[in-house]
């Protein structure tokens, strides 16, 4: 492929030529990045091409993607997703611009469309026959779904804490599916041992190196949203950390074309009990596990699996971490749908619990435009919304029994 000069791994720097079957590093086993010829994409893509595009989705930006033509894309809109702007709220937290990026808008409502159909293009494009990976619901319902119409057997492996909306998904779309008796990092391993055995496409995150290519579009879509101006932060939930290298690779891509003139800071957001990037980017940027516990099932990770990449992220954009509890999270979920009409699910919203306790340890500036990442929608998980709301209101039918419960709520007239 003209446009990928080659593999590189991000930890001891070995180059690699585009194969079938390449992962990791044969050296050290890190996970690989894709360096793409930008001389040769210039070529192809400028900003006046992009205005005259009338498809707003991920492949609008195809000269940037690691897929050699579109034949083989699932027929759903992925990416393009808004980016709502919020003066009211910009102004009560004391910044210039506030931004959300709302990816529950995906066909699976999750972020994790975008690196699924770059996974799924590549697969099919070596002519794949079974597609596999773990996740703790949100990736594995994105494959499920953008497999459906595709000739390709996808198998999927969750913990058995997975939420039951995303279990739902998986089993619609037609996945196959297999519960492990144990963490995510449990299901992870599992399948990547089931792949190299049964010879099955591995999609997982962290793992696979293109499903970063796919996540980098949020950034390339946020870029041109704006008008090309480049936010000063963005906030972004880690769990294995391949959202956040992949949020960042998009912007040192389209540096590296020329769309943009600087880089943003990034903000890595992580639950409490699941901060191995925070762990590692305030000490001496090691991972190493943590319990991996808390109520937001899409970041409970204990060792992330590309936790080096996102640590690397953190360091070159000159950012920080933020962790947060799951009652911060919680509160986040109805304090975000109440203020801005998005309901996002409890890993979707930690980039704003994270963002709120920056705003109070000063870490942001009254001049600062901030983006957070919102990547997944509230629907996936009920049971956390409902821990945040309480319960309705149950009364016998009649006016009576109404009135009652109008006196007691204080409902004015």
């Amino acid at each position: 492929m003209k446009k990928i000069k080659y593999l590189k791994c991000i930890n001891c720097g070995k180059e690699f030529q585009q194969q079938k079957g390449l992962y990791i590093c044969d050296e050290c086993n890190n996970n690989l990045e894709v360096i793409y010829d930008y001389d040769f994409i210039k070529k192809k893509i400028s900003k006046e091409k992009l205005k005259k595009n009338n498809k707003f989705d991920i492949w609008r930006y195809e000269p940037l993607l690691p897929i050699q033509d579109l034949s083989n894309i699932p027929p759903v809109h992925i990416g393009g997703s808004p980016l709502y702007s919020f003066p009211n709220l910009a102004k009560e937290f004391g910044v210039k611009n506030l931004y959300f990026k709302d990816d529950g808008k995906n066909p699976s409502a999750s972020f994790k469309d975008r690196a699924g159909a770059i996974a799924l293009v590549n697969a099919l494009e070596n002519k794949e026959k079974v597609i596999c990976g773990a996740s703790t619901g949100n990736a594995a319902s994105s494959m499920a779904c953008l497999t459906a119409t595709k000739n390709i057997k996808t198998i999927i492996f969750v913990p058995k804490t997975a939420p039951i909306a995303k279990i739902a998904q998986l089993l619609i779309f037609g996945a196959i599916v297999i519960m492990v008796k144990g963490t995510y990092d449990d299901a992870f391993d599992l399948s990547i041992e089931a792949s190299k055995e049964f010879g099955w496409y591995n999609r997982n995150t962290g793992y696979n190196p293109f499903t970063r290519e796919g996540k980098k579009t949020c950034s390339l879509e946020i870029a041109e949203q704006l008008n090309w101006e480049v936010p000063d932060k963005v906030f972004v939930p880690i769990g294995d950390g391949n959202i956040i290298s992949g949020i960042w690779k998009g912007w040192k891509d389209l540096y590296g074309i020329g769309f943009i003139k600087k880089l943003p800071q990034l903000v890595g957001c992580q639950a409490k009990f699941s901060n191995a990037v925070k762990k590692a980017f305030d000490s001496d940027g090691k991972i190493r596990a943590v319990s991996g516990k808390t109520i937001a099932d899409s970041i409970s990770v204990s060792v992330p699996r590309d936790g080096q990449a996102a640590v690397k992220a953190l360091k070159e954009s000159k950012g920080f971490a933020i962790e947060v509890s799951d009652k911060e999270i919680l509160d986040s979920i109805k304090e975000v749908a109440r203020k801005t009409s998005i309901f996002g699910e409890p890993a979707g919203v930690t980039s704003y619990a994270a963002f709120k306790k920056a705003v109070s340890l000063k870490k942001v500036s009254e001049k600062d435009n901030i983006v957070l990442l919102i990547t997944g929608n509230g629907l996936k998980d009920i049971n956390s919304a409902m821990k945040c709301v309480g319960q309705p209101f149950l009364i016998d039918p009649n006016l009576k029994a109404l009135k009652g419960l109008i006196k007691k709520i204080s409902i004015d007239k």
